[in-house]
């Protein structure tokens, strides 16, 4: 079963950032989250902390449309799976791993 993402940082904004409830970004981002990079992004524009929070990957998951994402990607630049596990903060073997997967 997968985290109601929405409802979680419904909750966080209207108890720590009760001044971002109007912003509309915010509240489009919210709408929209359906993948982790969804949950990443509006994380990042919320504490502010994008080189923090890419610090411990261990337990960083990610769901099969954004694998998928980030697969399509470095086909459509032609990025060797070095330059987009350090373009994205990952482990290279993690990138290799889900082409072996999902045979890219």
């Amino acid at each position: 079963m997968r985290p109601n993402y929405t409802k979680i940082y419904q909750d966080i904004i209207s108890d720590y950032f009760p001044e971002k409830i109007k912003d509309p970004q915010i509240t489009r981002l919210i709408g929209g989250l359906e993948t982790a990079e969804d949950v990443i992004v509006l994380n990042d524009i919320l504490f502010k902390k994008a080189e923090k929070s890419f610090k411990n990957q261990q337990l960083r998951s990610y769901d099969k449309r954004t694998i998928e994402k980030i697969l399509k990607y470095q086909k459509k630049y032609n990025l060797s799976n070095s330059r987009i596990s350090l373009e994205f903060k990952m482990s290279r073997n993690t990138i290799a791993k889900w082409k072996k997967i999902f045979a890219v």
